[in-house]
């Protein structure tokens, strides 16, 4: 449980969570499979962004958005390898 909490806490924090990106997408310990399935994630998101709850009930609207982007950005920290997790403290 604790785990999840330091992750989810992670995404939320974007000055980490940018950098992380690049250095997961630069490094060579990442396969180019890895790298594929994570591009094709958010743009999968970008081009079909149905939501469960409609945008224009403001607050809530966003929910199910900000549910969606710390799930692809979750998957993308489990792909991410074992050095650089431990680089930004995600173990």
């Amino acid at each position: 449980m604790l785990k999840i909490w330091r992750r989810l806490k992670f995404l939320a924090n974007i000055k980490k969570s940018i950098p992380f990106l690049l250095k997961f997408f630069k490094s060579s310990e990442v396969s180019f499979n890895k790298k594929f399935l994570s591009v094709l994630l958010m743009i999968g998101y970008l081009l079909f962004p149905w939501d469960l709850i409609p945008d224009f009930l403001i607050f809530i609207g966003l929910v199910d958005d900000v549910a969606v982007l710390a799930f692809i950005l979750q998957q993308i920290v489990k792909m991410a390898p074992e050095s650089l997790k431990e680089e930004f403290q995600l173990n």
